[in-house]
């Protein structure tokens, strides 16, 4: 039997699932779509226009993949989702999805769409089926436009979801010595700012420098699992408790595991809840002042 052939149709619906229901005019015209035809579903409302050449199939409200997706069409190919945009897409950073912003390998100007112009030497990988810059990349784009501790946290999801290391980003530095952030990434991956994830742990910290007591190491591997808070010389291992994040029976074991692991190689454990940090502050500090002047002698 001979190869099943496709229709119009059937080829135009694959091309919109592999994009998020974005199509270019150029595909649409190798599907089979004559230039006249796409006029027709223009005004039928069978397509949507998004930018110059690049349409919405259907009348399904856009998701945030769809609206980055028909960005980056419209800036021709090789072009890449960039900055903060790459950063939510990766889920780097949080809040409402920022404008879609592109790197494209000519000057182009696309209403709605900041976009600058790609370098020869940037590579480009895909992230839910969009093209765009690696994380590494990403990280070193948005170093200038995140404040030291978003920064700091986005480098820490990097290595949580992605297993982003330090040398692979400042690999990525390297190419780009006079990158407007330089400076600030460093600091964080030399681990000159401290990564704290929640209210809670911030607040722990502000009380912590509050009563003059040594500051701990923060979200960093310890064992087999990151735990929230870490003194090494002091041998002592805290972990703070929201009810938000621990209320699952994974995370219940998750922290039994913490608190073995801690015992094994020999830190004293204590764990607080957000009614502790912030209803009974005095109480953690008499309490970790003991722990830590104990430890130290």
């Amino acid at each position: 039997m001979g190869r099943k052939v496709r229709t119009v149709e059937q080829k135009v619906a694959a091309i919109a699932r592999r994009q998020h229901g974005a199509v270019t005019r150029e595909q649409l015209l190798d599907a089979g779509v004559s230039g006249k035809e796409i006029e027709r579903r223009l005004e039928k409302g069978a397509l949507l226009r998004v930018h110059r050449g690049v349409y919405r199939v259907g009348h399904r409200a856009p998701s945030i993949e769809a609206r980055y997706m028909a960005a980056v069409l419209a800036c021709g190919d090789g072009a890449l989702l960039c900055g903060r945009a790459a950063a939510h897409l990766w889920g780097l950073i949080k809040g409402s999805a920022p404008p879609p912003e592109v790197f494209a390998p000519t000057e182009r100007r696309v209403k709605g769409v900041k976009t600058r112009r790609r370098r020869k030497e940037q590579r480009g990988t895909k992230c839910r089926g969009i093209p765009i810059t690696t994380v590494p990349s990403t990280l070193v784009d948005v170093s200038s436009m995140l404040s030291l501790p978003d920064l700091a946290r986005a480098c820490h999801e990097a290595g949580v979801k992605f297993g982003t290391t330090p040398r692979q980003v400042e690999t990525e530095l390297e190419k780009r010595p006079n990158a407007p952030g330089g400076r600030k990434l460093r600091k964080v991956l030399r681990g000159e700012q401290r990564v704290t994830l929640s209210a809670l742990e911030r607040t722990f910290l502000t009380l912590l420098e509050g009563a003059s007591l040594p500051l701990p190491e923060t979200n960093k591997p310890a064992g087999t699992k990151r735990v929230d808070c870490r003194w090494p010389a002091h041998r002592l291992t805290v972990e703070l408790d929201s009810y938000r994040y621990h209320r699952s029976r994974h995370a219940w074991e998750q922290d039994r595991r913490r608190e073995r692991e801690a015992r094994a190689r020999g830190d004293d454990f204590c764990r607080y809840t957000h009614d502790d940090v912030f209803e009974s502050p005095d109480r953690v500090l008499a309490e970790l002042a003991v722990l830590l002047r104990v430890a130290g002698r």
